[in-house]
């Protein structure tokens, strides 16, 4: 279809003009509420010569309804490994877009939204209206509509699509087909009365107002700031900063711009950009501040704030040069490990990259260490930040739920919604709510609740009784989401009922109380939400925390979050399991009641056996993943410490043995060299000069990584390696003899390679049990290995080596 027409109305075959649309298109971005495998069969050759010739292809699938064929999304997947595609898990609530985005060379784009799903008939028999729009017509509209995909196809309720996650939707749609046969009826009678309600947009209340004397760095900001100022004389050129909510982290990011001349500030949501470039502009007045973003694209200014969902965008990305900036501040850094993040890592050379959240907590699968080079350059938890005055006190209330949450059914990563909303929407349930705030509350709170729906509920019970409440989400028409910031921050409101609206972003410091109506399924998030009380505020003394506490997943380790230390690499050791109250400092209090006392001490003596629970928290890492993860990536995702596999099972490998997810032919493979692999993972390491040599043999590739090296041979590779990062040049090889070879010369290769002689080669081949030999110069495997098994045994092998050496120098920075 040409692109010269303004607005266009399409009423038959679409699915030409989306074939002539994607010809030239360099970006293909396709969002639609259902699929089925007939539409695909349809587009995917098309797609394929799209992605052949260079193009980005992006698509997003919801499951409303299940709707969605499982067969459609296979077939999506199979169509190429370049084409991106996510599936929107719907949780009960309503996903209705149908829209196909096309972006081209010249500046041009195209837009087209209306009633077509993706699907046969949708796209070519049926009878459907679709509005075709010019993006040279609507500038404006087709950026934010270019900006809203984005943020929809890396919203957190989405999925990477993998043979795994069709696979646990399948479940999911198999049963609601069979206990809802009329389903397609179902779905057209809600189409027709399905009501349009968009998210409200606006701006998140000022920070700070603006005044003419400069502004200081408060004292965790400036503690902050010595540390990192001291990882730059260093030589490291990224870093992490984690601080609670509270603290100060954008002003922080502004104090160490002082030091660069351009900046680029990366952030996920609109509130987030706006605060920042205010807080920039109150440290930096003198400099020129800008946003980069699916409305305004202030390429020039001195800090450029930009949002992740356009600079996720290669066209956008490549609108600067790499190393157009001197500093780059990743916010909110636990989502940096996503796909859109890295593409802006990976593309960008800053002098400096500082990455700065609250919770880089591995515990939701989020860590980020690998991603800052193994630098978290400062850190305060924020019960220490409590302890030295700079956030508020709390007063924690463990109030009993007795909604019994083992019959409803677990989907990996959350409760299924409608069983959820079938014990939450109860009479009995909103009283025991009730009571339990209004005995506890004081003057502001804020209710998190897991779904709309029992948000709404909670407000109309509320105000039954005479509270002044509202329920404030994406539907919220009563009134505006700053009017009702506004009235609960000056005290004419009581409660705001919210899903996640509050998580990151905006803060409202007067807030104090809080009230958890939820399951606990993130730690990660329960962080954010209890951060949103611990502000500072005039008249405000401490916070309330009021959470009800059921039979629910993670409810007997959620205390840990108040822990200052959680001991979390103590694999299945007493400290993990243990259920004891934290102490906290005495200007808090935990009280629980003995029904929640009682509940906790149940659920630790019920607990799994420690295998069980190992097994049970990698099933979680690979629903998130939606495939088998790597060792390291278990190590950076899982809840369990990852040691706790090699010392159950004597190594990944065997684990995932133990598991029944080796096929035949791996599970063989995996007998015939079991006592290599427990080898490999558990030879002892004071340095991490064994697995750089291992790391040398596997570099040669499958073929050639069985025959012998000598330590001649390996001494390039091993002294880059150890050189090329500082933080290993200043962890494992700083040492006297050490600092004597950081500059490699013919003489240096002389001393590197009888280095490895008498160090790692020697050690490890002379040890008990070894499965490695050192003889005449040389060493290797002391097993052979069939050619056919090569190449699984090189990257099992090499999985383990790149665990080992990232745990060693994680273990190192982190003493």
């Amino acid at each position: 279809m040409s692109t010269n027409l303004n607005v266009k109305l399409i009423t038959r075959n679409l699915g030409d003009e989306l074939i002539a649309g994607m010809q030239h298109a360099t970006g293909i971005y396709i969002m639609t509420s259902f699929l089925m495998q007939s539409g695909v069969n349809l587009l995917a050759p098309h797609l394929k010569k799209a992605l052949d010739r260079g193009a980005e292809v992006k698509m997003l699938a919801g499951d409303y309804l299940y709707i969605t064929q499982p067969e459609g999304l296979r077939k999506l997947l199979s169509i190429d490994d370049r084409l991106e595609a996510r599936l929107w898990r719907s949780m009960g609530t309503s996903f209705h877009p149908k829209a196909y985005l096309f972006d081209y060379e010249n500046g041009e784009g195209l837009l087209i939204v209306g009633s077509s799903n993706f699907s046969f008939s949708a796209l070519k028999t049926g009878y459907e209206w679709n509005l075709a729009m010019n993006a040279q017509a609507e500038p404006y509209t087709f950026q934010n509509a270019m900006d809203q995909f984005m943020e929809n196809l890396y919203h957190e309720a989405t999925l990477p699509l993998t043979e795994d996650t069709i696979s646990l939707y399948e479940e999911e749609y198999l049963l609601n087909h069979r206990k809802n046969p009329e389903l397609q009826r179902q779905v057209i009678q809600m189409e027709e009365a399905e009501a349009d309600v968009g998210e409200v947009q606006i701006e998140a209340p000022t920070e700070e107002k603006s005044t003419d004397t400069a502004i200081q760095p408060r004292p965790a900001q400036a503690m902050a700031l010595d540390a990192l100022y001291a990882t730059i004389e260093e030589e490291y050129d990224r870093a992490m900063v984690v601080m609670a909510t509270g603290l100060g982290k954008t002003y922080l990011a502004a104090f160490l711009a002082k030091r660069y001349r351009r900046v680029l500030f990366v952030a996920h949501r609109e509130e987030i950009l706006q605060q920042a470039a205010r807080s920039f502009r109150h440290v930096l007045p003198e400099r020129s501040h800008g946003l980069y973003n699916g409305q305004t694209k202030d390429s020039r200014s001195d800090c450029v704030f930009a949002s992740i969902y356009t600079l996720g965008m290669k066209k956008h990305r490549e609108a600067f040069s790499p190393d157009d900036f001197d500093l780059i501040v990743i916010d909110e850094f636990h989502h940096a490990a996503a796909r859109s993040y890295r593409s802006v890592l990976d593309y960008f050379r800053p002098q400096f990259m500082l990455g700065i959240t609250a919770t880089p907590d591995r515990m939701d699968g989020q860590d980020v260490y690998a991603l800052c080079g193994g630098n978290v350059a400062y850190r305060i938890h924020f019960i220490e930040a409590i302890r030295r005055e700079w956030l508020a006190p709390f007063q924690y209330y463990g109030v009993h739920d007795e909604t019994d949450y083992s019959g409803i059914r677990w989907l990996g990563t959350h409760y299924d919604e409608e069983q959820l909303l079938a014990v939450q929407l109860r009479e009995e349930y909103a009283e025991r709510v009730y009571e339990a705030w209004a005995n506890r509350r004081q003057t502001r709170t804020v209710a998190f609740c897991s779904s709309i729906q029992q948000a709404d509920y909670l407000n109309d019970y509320f105000r039954i009784r005479g509270t002044r409440t509202l329920s404030l989400h994406s539907r919220t028409t009563e009134m505006s989401r700053e009017e009702a910031i506004r009235r609960l921050d000056a005290g004419e409101m009581d409660v705001l009922f919210t899903v996640d609206l509050f998580n990151e972003g905006t803060d409202i410091p007067s807030v104090d109380t809080l009230l958890f109506v939820r399951p606990t399924e993130s730690l990660t998030v329960f962080t954010q939400q209890v951060g949103r009380g611990l502000r500072l505020a005039e008249g405000k003394s401490h916070c309330v925390i009021i959470d009800l506490i059921g039979n629910y997943r993670n409810a007997d380790v959620k205390l840990r979050l108040f822990a200052e230390h959680r001991d979390e690499d103590e694999p299945g050791g007493k400290k993990e399991r243990q259920t004891a109250i934290p102490t906290v400092p005495e200007s808090c209090s935990i009280q629980l009641e003995t029904a929640v006392v009682n509940l906790l001490e149940e659920m630790s003596r019920k607990r799994a056996p420690y295998r069980e629970k190992l097994h049970r928290d990698f099933l979680d890492v690979k629903s998130e993943l939606g495939r088998i993860p790597t060792y390291l990536e278990l190590h950076l995702q899982g809840r369990s410490a990852s040691k706790g596999y090699r010392d159950e099972f004597g190594s990944y490998v065997g684990f995932l043995n133990w598991a029944g997810l080796l096929d035949e032919r791996e599970r063989q493979v995996y007998e015939r060299y079991e006592a290599w692999l427990r080898d490999a993972e558990k030879t002892a390491m004071a340095r991490s000069y064994k697995m750089v040599v291992l790391a040398y043999i596997l570099e040669r590739g499958a073929e050639h990584w069985t025959e012998p090296v000598t330590a001649e041979e390996a001494a390039a590779f091993f002294h880059h390696y150890l050189t090329e990062k500082e933080y290993r040049k200043r962890i494992d090889f700083s040492g006297k003899e050490a600092k004597a070879m950081w500059t490699w010369n013919e003489q240096t290769q002389i001393k590197v390679a009888k280095l490895i002689a008498d160090m790692p080669m020697s050690k490890w081949a002379g040890a008990k049990g070894s499965q490695v030999e050192f003889a005449d110069g040389k060493f290797g495997l002391a097993f052979d290995v069939s050619e056919e098994d090569q190449e699984l045994l090189h990257r099992w092998t090499r999985e383990i080596c790149e665990y080992r050496l990232h745990v060693h120098f994680e273990r190192r920075v982190n003493k």
